[in-house]
């Protein structure tokens, strides 16, 4: 581990050494680190998880970073193929057209592109685009669809290849990317060097204020190194050279913030919604410390509701099962001792990932079809930041009886059952935070 993992000392966004300690939850595999079915697991290899906030500008970090190869050179993870995700990823195509005029023949770059889902939208609409994610398996996909991609760790050096061989992008677009980058500093010199003067940085984040205000701690996993406000994003661009532009709240993940950031002397105007959003920050006592105190006690609540329904239920007879293998889900396992011995199987639809077993709790990974033939009484909803789309495309489990255990913000069955320990049935919603930016 040591060689892998470092501890932090400064804050990425701010420098300062002046850290709250949040929670610590000890040695946990990495949340993406699927294994193949062996004998044994004894030599998994595991990492410090915590997190600590900065008492000046207010970044949740966590406490140690993992050697981003370990982490992305291989990965497992593949943009989901929802009805959710796809109306999303057009509505950014869209709000990048309709705000930042980023038109027809505009290249666009992406940081962290993935199996290149969202560039394709870009490119249907006439644009130029590139991708440059890492993990080289995930890239030969891309490319393989098409959508030119570099199986690169985007950096300054990067950045001078591409605007040599591409010119400078209208857009650089980073989808729940910049908050898994330790060195942001650099991406941000990258960004800023390659970038056209009218051109656009356009960044979605996890929203930190949802994050605490959902108890949202599966969230919390290595590979996301920084949890983001809109303010502290902020006072990060303020001190490289950049202004945040403008902030479209989304749903995806749970809640998150998709921030426009433009050269500091480029053309585009400042919307007020950026000053009331980080009014509304303030207003949340996000400054105070008791704040993450009560975040980490919520944590706790919910890390022992969870695990007692789940054992309740499988002493009582009840098979029950994951539904959805994401990296929360494993972060959710893991932290609520969960294992194989309550959950029979998770089905996933992700290919690369059935037959594997899940990090830590060694769950078996299956296909839907396996699922189907072999339904438990209950789900528990891993995957539960789509749990609208995923109830809705289960009516007929629903209708048969099954159930679905929602885990966030806290246990509840759906449909409700009244059973010890459950919540009162509903879907998780968004948070008031989200809410309150949703009517700016």
């Amino acid at each position: 581990m040591s060689d892998s993992a470092r501890h932090i000392t400064e804050c990425r966004v701010c420098g300062r050494q002046n850290w709250q300690q949040v929670a610590s939850y000890g040695m946990v595999p990495l949340a993406n680190a699927l294994l193949e079915e062996a004998e044994s697991y004894d030599d998994e290899p595991r990492y410090p998880l915590g997190v600590v906030s900065c008492r000046f500008c207010r970044l949740m970090s966590l406490t140690h970073v993992v050697d981003p190869a370990v982490l992305y050179r291989d990965y497992l993870y593949v943009t989901p193929d929802s009805r959710s995700m796809a109306w999303h990823m057009r509505r950014v195509v869209e709000l990048c057209r309709r705000r930042f005029n980023v038109a027809r023949d505009s290249f666009v770059l992406e940081i962290g592109s993935n199996t290149g889902l969202q560039l394709d939208l870009f490119r249907q609409q006439g644009m130029r685009t590139l991708g440059v994610d890492p993990a080289r398996n995930i890239a030969r996909v891309a490319n393989d669809n098409g959508i030119e991609t570099w199986p690169e760790f985007f950096s300054a050096e990067v950045g001078g290849a591409v605007r040599r061989r591409f010119g400078q992008p209208k857009l650089i677009l980073g989808r729940h990317v910049f908050a898994h980058i330790d060195d942001i500093a650099g991406v941000a010199a990258g960004v800023r060097e390659l970038l056209s003067l009218d051109g656009v940085f356009a960044i979605e984040v996890p929203y930190a204020l949802e994050l605490l205000e959902k108890t949202a701690f599966d969230t919390i996993y290595h590979e996301h190194l920084s949890y983001f406000t809109v303010g502290t994003l902020r006072t990060f661009f303020d001190r490289h050279g950049m202004r945040v532009l403008d902030v479209e709240p989304t749903e995806v993940h749970g809640g998150s913030v998709l921030v426009f950031v433009g050269h500091r002397g480029g053309p585009w105007r400042t919307r007020a919604v950026v000053d009331e959003i980080c009014e509304q920050e303030e207003r949340a006592a996000l400054h105070d410390d008791e704040t993450y105190r009560r975040f980490a006690r919520d944590v706790e609540r919910v890390r022992t509701e969870l695990g007692a329904l789940v054992r309740e239920l499988v002493a009582e007879g009840n098979r029950v099962a994951g539904y959805g293998a994401p990296a929360k889900g494993n972060t959710l396992l893991n932290l609520c001792g969960l294992d194989g011995a309550q959950l029979e199987f998770c089905s996933d639809t992700t290919p690369l990932k059935q037959g594997k077993v899940l990090p830590g709790t060694h769950v078996p990974v299956r296909s839907p079809e396996y699922a189907e033939d072999h339904a438990p009484d209950y789900y528990l909803l891993l995957a539960w930041n789509y749990a609208r789309d995923i109830l809705a495309k289960e009516s007929a489990f629903l209708s048969g009886g099954g159930r679905f255990i929602v885990p966030i913000p806290r246990p509840a069955i759906v449909p409700g059952s009244g059973l010890p320990g459950a919540v009162e049935a509903g879907l998780p919603e968004a948070g008031a935070a989200f809410r309150r930016i949703a009517r700016l």
